[in-house]
Parts: structure tokens; C-alpha cells; sequence
């Protein structure tokens, strides 16, 4: 598998011959709800995570959470409320949500405040090799200490100004220094031998990746905002300390817009996932996440999404068809090449779609070839009435296939359920052959209503399907 990495500005081959990739994805700072920004990123990791299981490898996948940080204290004082209640809340909300989203749980959620000890060593250690110093305000890293800052972010060490990105305290030997541990006496503040205070942003997440994950990080990753200054300064203070390189492959992940503006809280502009899955289900938001090249930015419209929803409802209807035709047992045997045509069909669009996501994760061409099976499948099933139970049950094995690589989450019917539907739907076929259309009315509207079911009229069956909040 090949994938673009920041460092080297190419396309590399990822080394998981171990069987073992260890990843870390920087996460967010819980002091609000995640937005569609945060969620095409985490997304993103998961189809990568997923699709490296799908060839049996091993990945030890760790997510921190920025659970103390400025904001966190601000709301926190803005509610009456302490940080620690800020952040526990936006962490279970984040569950809530990317739970709903399918995403596979993390092997590690790292909390910074659990780590407090680990950074008050790693910060201390680097002032032993003179790399970080004691200022007024705080504890810095001295930038000039690691003569190839920048590296990550293409920046010249010499040429930087004082950007947005930099924070400004006159107190720092350097402008372009940064805080590895702030004074202060605002609780909640730790005991450090410099001075009481709080960790600064960078310096957690290159505590957690090297405690978790060791000297041995294949891929370290996150939204391309975070690559200055926050990867940067990773690099910095982890390979200043080390000597060793700090992650062998940098991924970062496209900005989602609104009119061609970045998505950020600060500026007000986001779609807060817990919102936009009271309209659409998960399925049309990981397809909205996965619809173009993870690198480049994808704007978020109401056409969009509506696309989205008209190309779920196609693998909705695919999925459900399949599963009722084999539940049934509604099958028949078709001349023998017919078959080996659509099994080895199968087989080449799945291979297809696999060569495309091993080439830097192309989402692009990978959709693609997803969308033309579900298609291929939709009009076979339109025009046939019955197929060869291999055709079928082959065919609703390869559609798993790609749902569970690209985190799906079809809607299941439990066996109980379905007989009492399937009662009704034959209660009502046979009203209709008998022409009491009144009649088989009523037990259509039955359907809907303690169901939610929609009915699908074939020549000498009806087969059904739940609806969904896509359906509206």
C-alpha cells in the first residue's frame, strides 16, 4: 500500500510485512461538539484502519483527547461548571456520535491529564539538553535547538515572522519559541519543579504517541491545519529528545469548507455532527467524507449531501433485496457461464476497488467501482426474478465486503420482526390476486405504520425494506 507522506512531499510504500502498523491521529479538544471537519478526518482514518484489517494486519490505533486546555477553561467559567465536567461531557458526546457513525473504537483514547507526569519529564529532560528553558511566563522549546525545524511544513526557520500561528509573549528568548508547559495559578493547574501551571498543546501529543506507541509510529496524522505549528513542533521536541525519527509517514487530511471557507469553531461557520445526523443518516456523512481524495478540501452544500442520500438509498436497496431474496430462498439455477460472469464480475470490480485504495487511499476511483457493482447488482435484480443462489449469496458477500471497508452500517431487521412483516406482505399479495385492492391497501398503510417499511412490487413477489431518515 502506497500513501502520501507530508515529510518527503511523495508517495510512499507503507511496511506492514510485520503483520503490526502502529497509528496515531491526533484528536480534539472536548470543549464543544465535533463538527463535519472533525469527522471526515476521523473517518478518513477509519476507511485506512479498516481496509488494513480487511488484509489482516494488526493496527494499534491511538486518538488522544486535548481534555485541559484555554478553551476548555473558558467555557468551563462561562458555564459555572469545573473543566473536568467540560471535557467529560464533549467526550461522551464525541462517543455518542462517532459511535453513530460507525467508527471503529480507537485501541487507545489517551487523556492529557492522565499523562501529566510523563510531560513534566519529557519537558524536564529537554531543558537537561538545553533544548527547552524556564521564562517568565512558562517553559519554552528553544526552536534554534533543532536546526531542521520546519522540515515538516516546508518553512524557513530563518524567514519566519510572526505569523498568526505563533504566539506572541515577549518574555521568550525567540519569537518563534514555543510553550511546552504554561504558569499559572488558575485552577486546574499541577506541581512541576519550575513552576505550577498546565502542559502546553504540542508537547501532549508527543508524550502519548512515544508512551503508546514507542519509538515505532508508521503513520502519525491529522487534519492539514495541524501541520504548523502542531506537527511541526511534535518533530521538534520528540526528535530533539530522541535522536531518532519521531513517525516514519505523515497524513494529513483536507479541510471541509463552506463556500470555499475552512470549517472552524472560532469562525462560527460548522456543521456540528450531532446536527446533521438528526437529518441524514451516517451512511450519507461517510459518503460525503469519502467523496473525493482524502488531501483535498470538499465544500460542504445541501446538494452535496442530497446527492449523497440518492447514492445511499442505491446500496440501501441493493443490500435489502439481496438479504430478502436469500432469506427466502427465492433462487434458480442459470446456465453455467451466466454465473461464472457475474462471480468473476464480482471478483474484478472488488479487486479493482482494493488497487484503488492501496494507491494512496484514491476514494475517488474506489467509490467508483463500488457504485458500479451496486449498480450492476440493482439491474440484475430488477430484470430477474430469481438467481442462481450462488449468484446471490456471493454477490451479498461482496457487498459486505466493501460496506465494511468503508464503515457503512446497513440497517438490520431482527429475525422476529421480519416473519410478522413477511406475513403481512404475503397476507397482502394475496389480496391483490384476488383483487381487493381496498383490502391489500390496508395492510400496506399497516406496514408503514408499525413497520416503516416500503413495499417493492415484483412479478410474483413483493419484497420490502425499512425506511430510513434518507428515505424523506
Amino acid at each position: 500500500m502506497k500513501l502520501f507522506n507530508t515529510l518527503s512531499k511523495k508517495i510512499e510504500e507503507v511496511d506492514f510485512n510485520s503483520g503490526n502498523i502502529n497509528v496515531y491521529l491526533c484528536g480534539v479538544t472536548v470543549y464543544d461538539e465535533c463538527h463535519i471537519g472533525h469527522a471526515r478526518t476521523i473517518i478518513v482514518f477509519d476507511v485506512l484502519r479498516r481496509f488494513l484489517e480487511s488484509l489482516e494486519v494488526n493496527v494499534n490505533f491511538v486518538q488522544n483527547f486535548t481534555d485541559i486546555d484555554d478553551k476548555i477553561i473558558t467555557k468551563a467559567s462561562k458555564e459555572n461548571v469545573t473543566a473536568d465536567e467540560i471535557s467529560k461531557k464533549y467526550i461522551d458526546n464525541y462517543y455518542r456520535d462517532f459511535d453513530e457513525l460507525n467508527v471503529l473504537r480507537a485501541t487507545h483514547y489517551p487523556l492529557v491529564t492522565e499523562n501529566i507526569d510523563e510531560i513534566i519529564d519529557f519537558v524536564n529532560n529537554l531543558i537537561k539538553k538545553n533544548m527547552a528553558y524556564v521564562g517568565l511566563n512558562g517553559v519554552y522549546y528553544r526552536v534554534k535547538s533543532f536546526p531542521e525545524y520546519g522540515k515538516l511544513s516546508k518553512m524557513n526557520i530563518e524567514r519566519m515572522g510572526l505569523g498568526a500561528r505563533v504566539e506572541v509573549d515577549d518574555s521568550k528568548d525567540d519569537p518563534r519559541d514555543f510553550a511546552l508547559w504554561k504558569f499559572s495559578s488558575k485552577s486546574p493547574t499541577w506541581k512541576a519543579p519550575w513552576g505550577s501551571g498546565r502542559p502546553g498543546w504540542h508537547i501532549e501529543c508527543s508524550v502519548m504517541a512515544l508512551k503508546y506507541l514507542g519509538g515505532n509510529i508508521d503513520i502519525h496524522g491529522g487534519g492539514q491545519d495541524l501541520i504548523f505549528p502542531h506537527h511541526e513542533n511534535e518533530i521538534a521536541q520528540s526528535e530533539g529528545l530522541t535522536g531518532t525519527e519521531f513517525a516514519k509517514l505523515w497524513m494529513h487530511v483536507g479541510m471541509v469548507t463552506m463556500q470555499s471557507e475552512k470549517m472552524s469553531k472560532s469562525i462560527g461557520n460548522t456543521v456540528k455532527v450531532a446536527e446533521i445526523l438528526k437529518t441524514v443518516g451516517p451512511n450519507v456523512v461517510r459518503l460525503f467524507c469519502l467523496s473525493s481524495h482524502y488531501s483535498k478540501p470538499i465544500d460542504y452544500t445541501d446538494n452535496t449531501i442530497s446527492e449523497m442520500k440518492s447514492k445511499w438509498r442505491q446500496v440501501d436497496n441493493a443490500y435489502s433485496e439481496l438479504e430478502f431474496r436469500i432469506r427466502n430462498k427465492l433462487f434458480s439455477e442459470v446456465a453455467n457461464r451466466t454465473r461464472e460472469s457475474i462471480l468473476n464480475g464480482n471478483k474484478e470490480i472488488f479487486a479493482e476497488f482494493k488497487a484503488h485504495l492501496e494507491n494512496d487511499l484514491n476514494f475517488s476511483g474506489a467509490t467508483s467501482s463500488f457504485f458500479r457493482f451496486v449498480n450492476i447488482i440493482n439491474n440484475l435484480l430488477s430484470h430477474e426474478e430469481k438467481l442462481d443462489e450462488n449468484v446471490l449469496k456471493n454477490s451479498f458477500k461482496v457487498l459486505r465486503d466493501f460496506i465494511q471497508v468503508l464503515g457503512f452500517k446497513p440497517q438490520e431487521v431482527n429475525e422476529e420482526e421480519a416473519k410478522q412483516i413477511e406475513s403481512l406482505t404475503k397476507q397482502r399479495d394475496r389480496l391483490r390476486r384476488e383483487k381487493k385492492y381496498k383490502e391489500a391497501d390496508v395492510v400496506r398503510s399497516e406496514l408503514e405504520e408499525q413497520f416503516n417499511v416500503e413495499l417493492i412490487d415484483h412479478r410474483n413477489f413483493t419484497s420490502w425494506k425499512k425506511k430510513t431518515i434518507d428515505d424523506i
